[in-house]
């Protein structure tokens, strides 16, 4: 079964000279998708974007790390283990050739998950192994995505 996503760009960088200039306009857009918040983005701070808006570097590591919670969640549901709390901090590491061209060579998913008292910390760790066969992003990239996760019971 396929389906499609739809997004659209738009670029909001025309300083008065649009593109005359390597330096005359700003790497700003906005993605806006039909019924959703717009979100304000630009080019990465190393190639002179403002490091107070998302970039493209940020989408696809929050995205990955975000399909990743999500397929966490169903799957630590379907086995029993119930999860209170999660939240993560991944991190990419990129490169950088001398022409210019980039990457993402590695990413590694650190998520902080609070599991109730009792659970099969074995098993909780497992999950985390199945989700690269079903996580529509992880599937997708093609760079190591590595896991280390930590585990907190609550005893509530």
């Amino acid at each position: 079964m396929e389906h499609q996503y739809t997004s659209r760009i738009l670029w909001t960088g025309n300083l008065g000279t649009g593109t005359s200039g390597y330096k005359t306009y700003a790497r700003t857009w906005d993605i806006a998708v039909a019924g959703k918040e717009i979100i304000h983005c630009s080019n990465d701070p190393l190639l002179g974007g403002d490091a107070s808006k998302m970039n493209p570097e940020d989408l696809l590591i929050s995205s990955l790390s975000a399909c990743h919670m999500l397929w966490y969640l169903h799957l630590a549901s379907d086995a029993g283990i119930t999860v209170l709390e999660y939240e993560d901090s991944p991190i990419a590491t990129g490169e950088v050739l001398k022409s210019g061209a980039g990457r993402f060579v590695s990413a590694v998913l650190r998520p902080k998950i609070t599991v109730a008292e009792g659970t099969d910390l074995d098993l909780a760790l497992a999950i985390h192994h199945e989700i690269h066969k079903v996580c529509f992003i992880a599937r997708s990239v093609n760079f190591p995505v590595l896991y280390e996760p930590e585990f907190v019971i609550s005893h509530l």
